[in-house]
């Protein structure tokens, strides 16, 4: 199992799902189960913030989070949501919901049972998100924490929103990755930070290729290559 932790625009999503690929390996995003979440909280029309309706509303939230890196599906009531979960009201409030410590849990539960499965039926995974390492799955073979300057990090969410036809300022944007990271990373309940046997890789200057080819070289070291080479001939 690998595991990918690190702040927004580090490139975890992208880079996560073409090691996965590349492993044959399947694939769970963490951040989109918050997100979810976060959606039927904003559904319901309930304050982000409200701890106790946040809760009672993911104990409640019927969801499922596809683990295919090709296609990874996410739905809400059966409706897809894997477009919706991205947009800024949804970027904005998630991270108050995700810092709630019933929802943490609740979550971390479901994750753990993904990865269980996962494993038995494909033999890999790669779990990308911000507790994995530390919290989730700190028994991984492999744990990498991405960074990335805010200021590129904030340039590269700008793009994407650009991409999908949102125009937000680069301030803005910057300011809204800052916001992030402290909220994370000042949570009481698993703060975003690197585990203490992680691999730090600053992506700063390399693209998405470059992180991939460094992500299967340390793959390759833990003997990961050749784990999901033996489970395909089986």
């Amino acid at each position: 199992m690998v595991a990918l932790d690190g702040p927004s625009g580090t490139g975890k999503t992208t880079v996560a799902r073409k090691l996965a690929e590349r492993l044959s390996a399947g694939y769970l995003d963490t951040g989109a189960m918050y997100r979810v979440v976060t959606l039927a909280v904003l559904r319901a029309g309930a304050d982000p913030a409200d701890a106790a309706a946040v809760t009672a509303i993911a104990r409640q939230a019927v969801f499922t989070i596809g683990t295919s890196p090709g296609r990874p599906a996410v739905a809400l009531a059966g409706q897809d949501v894997a477009a919706e979960i991205r947009g800024p009201e949804v970027s904005h409030a998630v991270s108050p919901v995700s810092a709630v410590p019933e929802v943490r849990e609740l979550l971390v539960a479901r994750q753990r049972r993904i990865i269980d499965d996962v494993l038995d039926e494909v033999g890999g995974i790669v779990v990308e998100g911000r507790d994995i390492g530390t919290v989730v799955a700190p028994d991984s073979r492999l744990k990498v924490f991405l960074t990335a300057s805010a200021e590129v990090r904030a340039s590269r969410r700008g793009a994407q929103d650009s991409a999908a036809g949102r125009q937000v300022t680069h301030a803005d944007t910057l300011a809204a990755v800052n916001r992030r990271d402290r909220l994370d990373s000042g949570r009481a309940a698993s703060p975003l930070r690197a585990a203490e046997d992680a691999v730090h890789l600053d992506t700063s200057e390399l693209d998405i290729d470059q992180v991939l080819v460094a992500l299967v070289e340390l793959a390759g070291r833990r003997g990961l290559l050749s784990d999901c080479a033996a489970e395909a001939t089986r």
